[in-house]
């Protein structure tokens, strides 16, 4: 079965993308925010899923689930920063008064297009910019922001195209908060990323510009076993590939790919102890990039000139044993 239905979350609309494989959920109007992954040959959650009794909290930190979408990722110095002349001031939501996971977060976007195949399904969906006022307020240069997810057996693909609207180079930055579920089973779990430094963070989070080496996580190389991580650490892609492998011992994997063009920075983040998840999150741009001395060199911001657009996809590749 390869087609979209369309069903309920907390009285919102949500559209199921179906295959053999994969039953894929995502709510539009919430951030259009995929909340549910299931593997329908091993029946169960490949990420994070909210509960109907979660709602509350989804409202309030709504990258706690799912594949949540970060615009810009990571942490800003007080939010504020000024590229090429104009100001920009993002809420302060941190406990040391600084900017965390950007501006997308429960905007409503509209669904633009459904397409059924014999090779797969998709669903693409739009929001503009300045149609949120709190949006622009914050960062004044409005953009198109269009996000396919595309369901083809066991491969999700998601590609969000990104336009500049307006008359001045905006600041942009990607990232996702993916909550991979581990089943309460670390020690069944390792990963593969290759990367080859760690950004040392000082006492708010931020980057002090330092690299640091992999030392504990030199494993992460050929397979890091999760049993008794606990991450939360920002690390430098090495060239090549952009890719995650995660691996259980009966050879079933999840494999996170990543354009390599722009995706250069990876988190790992397992919230306490690893139990029950490990989030892999992509990022384009290294946390705090507009305040770097090199934004775009050594910070990955990417600058968009006026009427520019560009495509950044990712993958989520389930393979059976």
């Amino acid at each position: 079965m390869k087609q979209v239905t369309k069903e309920h979350w907390n009285g919102y609309d949500t559209y199921v993308l179906h295959s053999p494989e994969l039953e894929v959920t995502m709510i539009p109007r919430l951030g259009n925010n995929i909340i549910s992954v299931r593997d329908l040959k091993l029946d169960r959650d490949i990420v994070r899923r909210p509960g109907e009794e979660e709602l509350a909290f989804y409202l309030q930190k709504p990258y706690h689930f799912g594949l949540p979408i970060l615009i810009p990722p990571g942490r800003i110095r007080k939010g504020q920063f000024e590229f090429d002349g104009v100001p920009y001031q993002f809420d302060r939501n941190t406990a040391n008064d600084n900017h965390i996971h950007g501006l997308h977060r429960n905007q409503s976007w509209r669904c633009s297009d459904i397409e059924e195949d014999e090779e797969g399904c998709s669903v693409t969906t739009e929001l503009l910019t300045e149609s949120d006022p709190h949006w622009i307020e914050q960062f004044p240069i409005p953009l198109r922001l269009e996000m396919t997810y595309r369901l083809q057996g066991p491969v999700l693909s998601q590609t969000l195209r990104v336009t500049n609207l307006g008359d001045k180079a905006a600041p942009f930055g990607l990232g996702y908060h993916t909550w991979f579920m581990v089943d309460g089973e670390p020690e069944r779990w390792r990963l593969e990323l290759p990367v080859n430094g760690i950004y040392e963070q000082d006492a708010e989070q931020l980057p002090t510009g330092t690299i640091t080496p992999l030392n504990d996580l030199e494993p992460l190389s050929t397979g890091l076993s999760l049993k008794g991580t606990n991450l939360d650490t920002l690390l430098r892609a090495s060239e090549g590939p952009a890719e995650a492998l995660l691996t259980r011992d009966d050879g079933y994997q999840i494999r996170y790919t990543a354009d390599e063009q722009y995706f250069k920075y990876w988190v790992l983040y397992t919230k306490g102890e690893c139990d029950q998840y490990l989030c892999i999150e992509p990022y384009t741009w290294l946390s705090d990039a507009p305040n770097l001395h090199d934004p775009v060199g050594t910070g990955g911001l990417i600058r968009l000139e006026p009427q520019q657009s560009i495509n950044l996809k990712t993958q989520i590749h389930m393979i059976y044993p």
